[in-house]
């Protein structure tokens, strides 16, 4: 079996609201990159989230990973996602095509619909036509950057695109490999549709659920004449490590148990209720009632974080691979958790988990 691409994935929480302590988050993120691209690590990968206080700050994802394509000679930067309703297509094109050229063609281009109405309604955007939003978005950008610029005209309800011609074009040729985000079946099922890569999570079903959906997913990349072992699936997990479990949980537990209460704050409305995605619910209740320890078995049972020491990590590591994974983008910075502890954990993950 496979070796699993590992990366860095982050939301850039913020626990304080002082500006020392936002600014400060940031300084750190940009020197866990760096010694994540001496370590070895395959990439970093940024969310885009809007109007969401301490949960996440990376409202732009590809400014970060600007300043991040400066300190690093080899890590590839992970736009995790960039929402494409939210901006016309051309500045999509411009703005990622810009860091490739930056990065000398580090970009990989994860796009995804969002999954909070608030945005939506920010941005005067219609959420109940999100899917197609997003789907109408992706094809343009991809049609902008295969024209290599030549004018392109584009008619669309949604934006329009009169005949221009659209710069700087991507250091990637045509263009950065693209990825689709999505917690549901029916968004791998559309992923594999096209062809794209996935970029998953285990937070909100469960990695054995997941794992049935990526099973899935392959399954539809065949049906529709894409090799599924060309395409890459990534998931996108809470993880600390440290020499022993108990440490990792001293250290760690808190951090995780924070930021899972705003995750399912954010992807799961208080009213939300679909018997098919039945986690969801069990997950709620672990974040808002159940005991901290038992909250933290059952999260570490379904594998939906990591805190445990190199031999309980590299046995969920091995769990995810079987899952059908081919990328694991490790969430160490999560929660606030402490700069000195987060680069321990990056340090002994690649070192002892994963190493090579």
């Amino acid at each position: 079996m496979p070796s699993l691409r590992v990366s860095l994935g982050y939301e850039v929480e913020v626990r304080g609201r002082t500006r020392e302590v936002e600014r400060r988050a940031f300084d750190n993120v940009l020197a866990q990159a760096e010694l994540a691209d001496e370590l070895g690590y395959e990439a970093a990968w940024f969310v885009e989230h809007h109007f969401t206080r301490g949960f996440s700050h990376s409202s732009a994802p590809d400014l970060i990973l600007a300043a991040i394509s400066q300190r690093t000679r080899r890590l590839r930067l992970g736009l995790g996602v960039v929402l494409l309703p939210f901006q016309p297509p051309v500045r999509t094109a411009e703005r990622v095509a810009t860091l490739d050229v930056l990065s000398g063609g580090r970009v990989e281009f994860g796009t995804g619909r969002g999954a909070s109405p608030l945005e939506y309604q920010a941005f005067q955007r219609p959420f109940e036509q999100s899917r197609r939003i997003w789907e109408e978005s992706l094809e343009a950008v991809l049609e902008i950057w295969r024209a290599d610029g030549a004018p392109v005209t584009i008619d669309s309800p949604y934006f329009q695109v009169p005949g221009v011609s659209v710069h700087p074009r991507p250091a990637q040729e045509p263009h950065p490999p693209v990825w689709v985000a999505s917690t549901s079946l029916e968004g791998y099922l559309a992923a594999a549709r096209h062809g794209y890569n996935l970029l998953g999570m285990t937070m909100l079903k469960g990695l054995d659920d997941v794992a049935e959906d990526i099973a899935a997913y392959k399954r539809t990349l065949a049906e529709h004449g894409f090799d599924p072992d060309a395409r890459r699936v990534a998931l996108m997990i809470p993880w600390h490590v440290a020499p022993t479990r108990d440490e990792a949980v001293q250290t760690a537990a808190d951090a995780v148990l924070w930021y899972i209460r705003r995750q399912v704050n954010l992807v799961t409305p208080p009213d939300y209720y679909d018997a098919r995605h039945a986690t969801h619910r069990v997950l709620g209740q672990l974040a808002a009632g159940m005991p901290p320890e038992e909250a933290l078995e059952v999260l570490g049972r379904h594998r939906m974080v990591v805190i445990d020491d190199v031999a309980g990590s590299r046995a969920a590591v091995d769990r995810i691979r079987a899952a059908g994974a081919t990328d694991l983008l490790l969430q160490a910075q999560v929660g606030g958790l402490g700069h000195e502890h987060v680069c321990n954990s990056i340090k002994l993950f690649k070192q002892e988990v994963v190493p090579g």
